[in-house]
C-alpha cells in the first residue's frame, strides 16, 4: 500500500506533521510518502491568476500525489479555526483541475494543537467538506494537548488511549 501523509501546515515544525508521519508509521507493509507541502507553494489563487498563469505545475504535481496513493492521511493545522493559508491556497489550485481532489482515495483525517480544542474546528470543517471532494473518509480524530500525549524528542505517542486510537484508525484504511 502507497501512503501519502502530510499536515495541512507549512510550519517548519509543525505538530500535525508529526502527527501525521507518526500515524502513518503505525500501518504494517506501506510504502509511506511523507509530503511537505511548502514544496508546493504557489501564488494566493484568484480567477485572473488562472486564466494568465493556467495551473501551475505544482498543484499538478500535488494532484498527481493523490492519484498515485492508494490512501492518504492528512492532519489540519487550525488558524483562527479554519484552515491555513497554505494548505487552503494548495487546495484552491488543485480543485481547478478536478473538484474531485481527493479522487475517492481512501483517508483519515488528523488535527491537533498544543491547547485543549485539538484544533477540532478544522477537522470539522474539512470532514464535513470532505464528500464534495471524493474524499473516502475512514475516520478523524482530533488530538488535543499534543505536547501532553507526544514525545517531540522520540517522536512517538506516549498516552496508551490516543495509541490505541491511532492503531485503530490505521486498521480501517485497508477496509
Amino acid at each position: 500500500m502507497k501512503v501519502l501523509a502530510f499536515a495541512a501546515s507549512n510550519s517548519e515544525n509543525s505538530i500535525n506533521q508529526k502527527l501525521a508521519a507518526y500515524t502513518a508509521s503505525l500501518i504494517t507493509d506501506a510504502e509511506v510518502e511523507l509530503l511537505d507541502i511548502n514544496d508546493y507553494e504557489m501564488p494566493i489563487y484568484s480567477i485572473q491568476r488562472e486564466v494568465k498563469l493556467g495551473k501551475p505545475q505544482q498543484a499538478l504535481d500535488f494532484y498527481d500525489k493523490i492519484t498515485e496513493a492508494d490512501a492518504i492521511i492528512i492532519s489540519f493545522a487550525e488558524h483562527n479555526g479554519s484552515y491555513t493559508a497554505a494548505y487552503k491556497n494548495l487546495f484552491d489550485w488543485t480543485s481547478r483541475i478536478d473538484m474531485k481532489v481527493y479522487q475517492d482515495t481512501p483517508m483519515l483525517m488528523l488535527a491537533t494543537s498544543p491547547g485543549p480544542s485539538g484544533a477540532a474546528s478544522v477537522l470539522t470543517s474539512a470532514s464535513g467538506s470532505a464528500t464534495y471532494f471524493a474524499a473516502d473518509v475512514k475516520g478523524e480524530l482530533s488530538v488535543p494537548n499534543f505536547f501532553d500525549v507526544f514525545d517531540i524528542v522520540t517522536n512517538k505517542v506516549v498516552n496508551k488511549q490516543l495509541q490505541a486510537s491511532l492503531i485503530a484508525l490505521v486498521g480501517k484504511l485497508g477496509k
